[in-house]
């Protein structure tokens, strides 16, 4: 029996698209910086190495918001974004091609919400960076889960600072905990 990623018709796996690249491991994971807060508008990483591959962004709220992420200190206008949700009774969509770069922790609720966010490329200078997050809240059985992917689109230039901000709520909630990994 051959492999279900094996040759076939004399060509191998790869000139179909699949490839046998492995998804980063846990050791793979460097922590940079953590910040869990008790009351602020924004959560800001400066300064950020610039030895990994890419970065990730994990977080945690107590109460959800939408979250703005602003990379490099450019703000609204620079981004596009692409999101999908849904819950156990609807789906949706939304994006732009010239706005915000945000995506929901939770809408308002009461209940904890956690999102991962990947920054792909981000030393690169010869393409635009791109972003995905995956984030979501049980509240309880009737929660929801959701997607984002969106491009930086103001520059070339290397990723040296991301701040995340409350897009509809004046501050983060207190308790909120957001953590920056490098990934080699």
């Amino acid at each position: 029996m051959s492999p279900i990623l094996g040759a076939r018709g004399g060509l191998a796996a790869s000139a179909y698209g699949f490839t046998s690249t492995v998804a980063a491991l846990p050791g793979d994971y460097d922590s940079i910086a953590s910040v869990t807060l008790s009351s602020a508008n924004s959560v800001t990483f400066s300064s950020i190495p610039q030895d990994y591959k890419h970065l990730q962004i994990r977080g945690i709220s107590n109460a959800g918001s939408w979250i703005q992420l602003v990379i490099n200190s450019t703000t609204s206008a620079n981004y596009s974004r692409h999101e999908l949700r849904g819950s156990g009774s609807s789906a949706s969509a939304d994006g732009n091609g010239n706005g915000d770069l945000i995506f929901a922790l939770g809408g308002g609720s009461t209940y904890p919400t956690a999102f991962i966010m990947d920054v792909f490329d981000y030393t690169s200078t010869n393409k635009y960076k791109t972003t995905r997050a995956l984030y979501g809240s049980d509240q309880n059985g009737s929660g929801y889960v959701g997607l984002t992917s969106g491009a930086y689109l103001a520059n070339l230039n290397a990723v040296t600072s991301l701040t995340f901000y409350s897009y509809a709520l004046s501050n983060l909630a207190s308790g909120t905990t957001i953590a920056l990994y490098g990934v080699k």
